[in-house]
């Protein structure tokens, strides 16, 4: 009878499985002993949440030999092992029982369609086995129908209009703890990995690994300002505003300290950048145990080092928030504010972790209203968290006051250095003023639209002198060739460097990229992202010559390219009207106090912009708990406005590889198939579906319905469009209308065809 199986590959019985759980909940006890969590709660959570595979039916299923479409889920089931009366009489409440109970029946998400006589049926069949079932931990265990009063299918929700006192919501928030973590101890336990790698390590490794490392350069080195400012302050939310070169990164870092840690940021590219930093220069030994990447690409990233590293382990210690500090989007932390099926396990994490979110202002009016949001309920849940920024809409403070979140908020932390003068003109950008700069200078170029960088590199291709030291970057690229793109810039924008040339751009440089160029070309999109712009140029360098070394054009008397589409109208108008009489030399203080200006509240409340954020927040706040779906929240979550797919160009050049890469994807795994030939299967299809999903771009969905898609199946679930367009390596996607079907390679031999 102790032979029931939890698990069928590897074959693993409930009494083994159950004992992974507790492991797990002694370890989390250990690292984290004052965890605002029901401990005792928690650990029958663990005891009882899979014995209802007890039932015949589970066990018949799961030994292969038949499936029943009647079938319970083995989360109600197991409710038949809890005794109240035994419980109560050791102290525990009705509403303990009940936190135990949903916790439990819904650690599986599943639907709930049976009626009472097939459950009371289910439950009276185990009972006989239950009374046989020797497990040391478990002592006189009876079976029967759990009491309506300490579960029935409505959800413990947090809102309440009668709930004067909170109790409704600390009821909620006790259940994602518990909830959550049982979540997390379960899958940790099914993974076989630690469910949490203490951070013992963090600290040291700043002091020894980059202050000692500045100490044997000058020996009176020590932690800046702003760094100390973080360390004194580590137990407290803060709000920080410091001018790019300031160390943001390791300020961040130290304020984390020794605690489990997020560092979000903006964009991949970025992501990637201080990942690699972190592990290379900080956290030197055994990162694998200690440092995560956290994006929608991150397969591709471990791929890449799978000779130094367990690449199955490194990635489920990952993807269940094991390692003690994560570098992510926040796409894959913050989507709990949907409170989707199943978004305990993020929420509970971050009850006890310190979370980083830099360059706030790159945040569209939706995702702002996410991180109001999501900062609320870390806030009431007990975690910390700082916001370091260039540069900070004032707005945002307002919505976060509002939420009544207590957090600290210094004088932003800036220097006297000088870095940049600015000539702003009254003009469209043209490429002919772009080729009058490039002489032995690092030319960087930032446009509001593909379309616009496209075009300026086509004129600027035109000119034999400059050809061969130009070069284009946007999000239009697949992702194989844009791999090498991002490389290539930040080599080329290293300072230690030295070369010339003119990179024609988007905002995929906008934040937290550490390149350096010597000047600055750029259309005004918004005072927020033209100062994050300006810290790609003399990043940390004195300016101490005359006349100018960034460029602005605001567009005259016309708008900029993507006015109106990507970048908000109204705000583009009131950052041309902050710049009108600006010339010359713009200190750190100087752009804070435009931005201070400009993104008031006051300002903003009669625009599209502040409608949008107020809108996302108030549906955020009436949305019903677990009323979405995982998939369906992240969608709604990452605003699903674009496409992914193959150019029919790369698809033609490539369908001898694409047809390869597909029949690996649809091998079947044998019956008697070894646990390394499973691995080594398992590895073959990834490295597959990386370098299939390298063939592939994401293109606005508009674009998309415009042009002529043909599917293409990869497997029996999943399909990919082949998109009807130019492309080439160099341009990346063109699309196939009249103001653009002229664009032409510099090298007329290459075809874009």
């Amino acid at each position: 009878m102790n032979n029931y199986l939890a698990k069928s590959n590897p074959k693993e019985t409930i009494i083994e499985h159950t004992e992974k759980l507790i492991d797990n909940y002694n370890l989390f006890k250990k690292i984290y002993p004052n965890l605002n969590v029901d401990w005792d709660i928690l650990y029958l959570a663990c005891l009882y949440h899979d014995l209802g595979k007890m039932n015949r039916k589970f066990q018949e299923k799961i030994e292969g030999i038949r499936r029943h479409q009647d079938e319970i889920p083995h989360g109600i089931l197991s409710l038949g092992f809890i005794e109240p009366k035994k419980l109560e009489s050791k102290g525990y409440t009705k509403e303990r029982i009940k936190l135990l109970a949903h916790a439990i029946a819904y650690h599986h998400e599943r639907d709930f369609n049976f009626d009472s006589n097939t459950l009371k049926r289910e439950i009276e069949s185990m009972r006989e086995d239950a009374i046989n079932f020797n497990y040391e931990r478990l002592e006189n265990v009876d079976v029967k129908l759990l009491s309506k009063k300490y579960f029935s299918k409505n959800r413990i929700y947090e809102d309440d209009e009668n709930d004067e006192d909170n109790q409704n919501e600390n009821l909620f928030f006790d259940y994602v703890m518990i909830k959550g973590m049982l979540n997390r101890i379960d899958y940790a336990a099914s993974g076989g990995i630690d469910v949490e790698k203490q951070n013992e390590f963090l600290l040291g490794n700043l002091e020894e690994n980059l202050l000692k490392k500045f100490k044997e350069i000058n020996p009176n080195a020590e932690w800046n300002k702003l760094q100390k400012y973080m360390i004194k302050n580590r137990d407290d939310n803060l709000i920080i505003v410091a001018q790019t070169g300031m160390g943001k990164t390791e300020a961040g870092l130290l304020w984390i300290a020794n605690n489990k840690g997020f560092f979000t940021l903006p964009l991949k590219t970025a992501i990637n950048a201080i990942y690699k930093r972190i592990i290379e220069k900080i956290v030197i030994n055994d990162y694998e145990d200690k440092v995560g990447l956290l994006h929608s690409d991150i397969k591709k990233e471990y791929l890449d080092k799978k000779e130094e590293i367990d690449f199955d382990q490194y990635y489920n210690k990952t993807r269940q928030l094991s390692l003690p500090l994560t570098v992510c989007t926040i796409d894959q932390i913050f989507d709990f504010v949907y409170r989707y099926r199943g978004f305990e396990p993020k929420l509970s994490t971050l009850a006890y972790s310190k979370v980083v979110i830099d360059e706030v202002q790159m945040y569209s009016s939706e995702l702002l209203a996410y991180l109001v949001v999501g900062l609320s309920y870390i806030d009431k849940i007990g975690g910390k968290f700082a916001i370091l920024t260039a540069t900070l809409p004032e707005i945002f403070v307002d919505l976060l006051e509002e939420e009544k979140i207590k957090f600290k908020r210094p004088e932003p932390f800036t220097n006297s250095r000088i870095r940049h003068s600015l000539n702003v003109i009254k003009e469209k950008l043209n490429s002919e003023f772009v080729k009058k700069l490039y002489k032995n200078n690092k030319v960087l170029v930032i446009c509001n639209t593909v379309k616009e960088a496209q075009r300026i590199y086509q004129e600027l291709s035109k000119d034999e002198d400059i050809t061969s030291s130009l070069y284009l970057f946007h999000s239009r690229f697949i992702k194989k060739d844009r791999k090498i793109k991002e490389k290539e810039i930040l080599d080329f924008g290293n300072k230690e460097n030295e070369y010339e040339g003119i990179w024609i751009t988007t905002q995929v440089v906008e934040a937290s990229l550490d390149i350096d160029f010597d000047i600055l070309v750029t259309e005004l999109s918004d005072l927020n992202g033209l100062f994050q712009r300006l810290g790609r140029c003399y990043r940390d360098r004195d300016w101490n010559k005359e006349g100018y070394n960034c460029y602005v054009f605001n567009g005259g008397d016309y708008k900029c390219t993507g006015i109106g589409k990507v970048i908000d109208e109204d705000i583009f108008k009131l950052s041309k009207n902050a710049l009108k009489n600006i010339d010359g030399i713009l200190t750190e203080g100087e752009k804070i106090k435009l931005i201070d200006m400009v993104y008031t509240t006051e300002n903003l409340k009669q625009t599209k912009y502040y409608e949008k954020l107020r809108d996302s927040i108030d549906y955020l706040k009436l949305i019903d708990a677990h009323e979405l779906s995982k998939k369906e929240a992240m969608e709604r979550f990452r605003r699903i406005e674009s496409k992914t797919i193959i150019p029919r160009p790369v698809y033609e050049d490539n369908i001898k590889d694409i047809e390869e890469y597909k029949n690996i994807l649809n091998e079947q795994y044998p019956k008697d198939i070894s646990i390394e030939e499973r691995k080594e299967l398992k590895m073959k299809k990834l490295e597959a579906r990386i370098k299939l999903d390298d063939f592939t771009v994401s293109i606005p969905s508009y674009k998309a319905d415009k042009g002529h898609l043909t599917q293409l199946k990869i497997t029996e679930y999943e399909i990919l469009d082949i998109f009807d367009c130019e492309y080439n390596e160099e341009f990346g996607v063109i699309y196939k209308d009249k103001k653009q079907s002229n664009v032409e390679p510099k090298n007329p031999e290459d075809k874009i065809f």
